[in-house]
Order: structure tokens, then C-alpha cells, then sequence
């Protein structure tokens, strides 16, 4: 696998694998390959990679056992977006466009945040953009970063098995929200029991979040988007608490989880044909820039999550933009030579045709 380094403070590559290099603006993009943990070693983890040596455990399945508790609360959550709906023609403008900013910054929180940065430490970010991500990701209650970090890096290693959290092998409603309303299987917490999650326990803005997430959550996710539109422009509580608060969070809510589900089933799959993960435009568009699932499987540790740059893609031209103002660094990307090579060698060939 070869890698580019397009960094504002950094162009320098891993070990000395490197004989060759191109300059592409500010980055040096690698023309060697090297192996995951050559890899690994330059991010400090490999746990996002899949585990070619899991077996799922013979003999019948668990039970199911509901969480009613989850089932009751989501069901009330989307009821109470759909009477949101409802009052989108009474609200005012300054109210619908304070919904979409508080979207916009919640779902950074995610996919910049617990995903990009945490979950695959793709690129590095100082300490006032960590508060920010971490901000935003209170604002989308999600789970806290650690928890949303470790199942989702449980996620990629066991990928469509019985250890994935979200495994698309039991439906598309399993790995939308069932997996949420169910406990977990018993494979998901011994694996992710097992992950060294040592880099999310020495991030202080991280365990600060975990332990005042609830107190987090009920301020950022709920109050402040309620109180805003009441406060500043005399907005009526109800419309401000079923808009900005309630519908704007079950939509980002299904934008992550159409992730899970939709770009698991639907799309094709130039990189690799051999993973379920597919590329999904419209998902990317929902979940700013998040759809180029195949690409995204194939290579976990590039930032961008797609070859295509900041086409249907947000999230890069955030990152982009906080590399430019000095708050983030050492981007991880891979070169197009090493992206071809693995669409000839295991992709669905549909590449010639986009």
C-alpha cells in the first residue's frame, strides 16, 4: 500500500521504505509500497484493519434480548421528528437555518471527530479543534467518543461478522437501528474488550467528555439548540425544542446510521468486490462525505475517506481548511498509483466505467 502525506507541517514518510517521492504542492506523495503494520506503526494502531483470522463460533446463535428501554425511547424520538415535520411551514427562516447549522456542526463531531480523527487517528488535530469535535460530538449523542471509537474500530476488524457491532449480514434494519435495540452479541464485547484503546485513555478532552457525557448531552444536544431560536429571535419554545432539537438530531441520528446499513447493501464496488462496503452518493451527501464506503474499507487510515477529494465530501474540505488556519496536520492519503493497482487487482471493474 503506498501513502501520501499531505500535511501543512509535515511531509516526511514512514521508516525509510520510501526510495522514491513526487512532490504534489505541500505533499509528498510515497511511491513504495509497504504492508499494514509498516503502516500501523506510523499511526500507533492497527485495530481498524480486518482480522483475517476470526472465526465466527459454531453451534447456535444467542438469543435476542430487546433492550425496551432503547425501543421505546427511539420510537418516542422519531415520533417526536415526525410532529417536527409538521411545524417546519411555522417556523421561521433564522430557526430552519439554526436546524441546519447545528446538523452541520453535530455530524462534524461524528465523521471529522469519533471517526476520522479518533477512530482512525488519519490525520492529527491540536487541542482547540479537539475541544471543538468534541463539542460537536456531544451535540449528535452518539455514545461519547471512546465508546463510538471502540466499536467502531471493532466494526472495521470484524467487518460482517458476528463480532461487528452493526453487522449488514442481519438485514438493513439490524444494521440501522436494531443493533441498538437489541444487547450485543456476546463476540462484540470480548473483541472489543480486547482492543488496546490506550490512545483514547491518554487523551484528556476524550475521558473529560466521558465523564460528564450525560451532563454534555443534555446541554449541547438538547438546551442549546432549543433556547438559541427562543432567546435571539423570540422563536416559540415548541417549534425551537421539536426542530433544532428533536428533528435535526434523528435526522444526523440516520445520516450515521445509513452508513451502517444502506452503504453496506447498495452501490458498487471499484476497490474491492470481496467486502460488502459499497459506494454510496447519496449516503455521502446525508452523511457529508461518509458514503465512499468500499473505498473507505479498502483503506481505512485515509482521511478523506474517498479518492474524489471534496466532491460530496464536507468533512475533507473542513479538515482541509483546519490544515490551512495551522489547527490540523500529517493528513493520511493514498497515492493514486497504489488506488489503482487495487482497483485492477480485486475491484468490480465498474471503475472504467465512472
Amino acid at each position: 500500500l503506498s501513502k501520501e502525506f499531505s500535511s501543512a507541517s509535515s511531509t516526511s514518510t514512514v521508516g525509510t521504505v520510501t526510495s522514491r517521492a513526487t512532490r504534489n504542492g505541500d505533499a509528498v506523495m510515497a511511491k513504495d509500497s509497504f504492508n499494514h503494520e509498516e503502516l500501523a506503526g506510523d499511526r500507533g494502531m492497527m485495530d481498524d484493519i480486518f482480522d483475517e483470522t476470526y472465526r465466527e463460533k459454531e453451534g447456535p446463535k444467542p438469543p435476542i434480548r430487546y433492550v425496551w428501554r432503547n425501543i421505546i425511547l427511539m420510537s418516542l424520538l422519531h415520533l417526536g421528528a415526525i410532529f417536527g415535520l409538521t411545524l417546519i411551514p411555522s417556523a421561521k427562516i433564522q430557526t430552519l437555518a439554526w436546524a441546519v447549522v447545528c446538523f452541520l456542526v453535530s455530524a462534524l463531531g461524528i465523521t471529522a471527530g469519533s471517526h476520522r480523527l479518533w477512530s482512525h487517528r488519519s490525520y492529527k488535530a491540536t487541542l482547540p479543534l479537539r475541544i471543538f469535535l468534541t463539542i460537536a460530538n456531544s451535540m449528535a449523542f452518539q455514545n461519547d467518543i471512546y465508546e463510538w471509537v471502540r466499536d467502531h474500530r471493532v466494526h472495521h476488524k470484524f467487518s460482517e461478522t458476528d463480532a461487528d457491532p452493526h453487522n449488514a449480514m442481519r438485514g438493513f434494519f439490524f444494521s440501522h437501528v436494531g443493533w441498538l435495540l437489541v444487547r450485543k452479541h456476546p463476540d462484540v464485547i470480548e473483541k472489543g474488550q480486547k482492543l488496546d484503546l490506550s490512545d483514547m485513555k491518554a487523551d484528556k478532552v476524550v475521558m473529560f467528555q466521558r465523564r460528564y457525557y450525560k451532563a454534555s448531552v443534555v446541554l449541547l444536544c438538547f438546551t442549546l439548540p432549543t433556547v438559541v431560536p427562543c432567546y435571539f429571535w423570540d422563536e416559540s419554545i415548541v417549534i425551537s425544542f421539536f426542530i433544532p432539537a428533536i428533528l435535526r438530531y434523528t435526522i444526523g441520528l440516520n445520516a450515521t446510521w445509513l452508513v451502517n446499513s444502506a452503504a453496506h447493501m447498495y452501490g458498487n464496488r471499484p476497490y474491492d468486490q470481496n467486502i460488502n462496503p459499497r459506494e454510496n452518493p447519496l449516503v455521502s451527501l446525508g452523511a457529508i462525505g461518509e458514503g465512499f464506503h468500499n473505498y473507505h474499507h479498502t483503506f481505512p487510515y485515509d482521511y478523506s475517506t474517498s479518492e474524489f477529494g471534496w466532491h460530496l465530501n464536507l468533512t475533507t474540505a473542513f479538515i482541509d481548511l483546519m490544515c490551512l488556519l495551522g489547527l490540523a496536520s500529517d493528513r493520511k492519503k493514498v497515492s493514486k498509483e497504489a488506488i489503482l493497482a487495487r482497483k485492477m487487482r480485486t475491484g468490480d471493474g465498474s471503475h472504467k466505467s465512472g
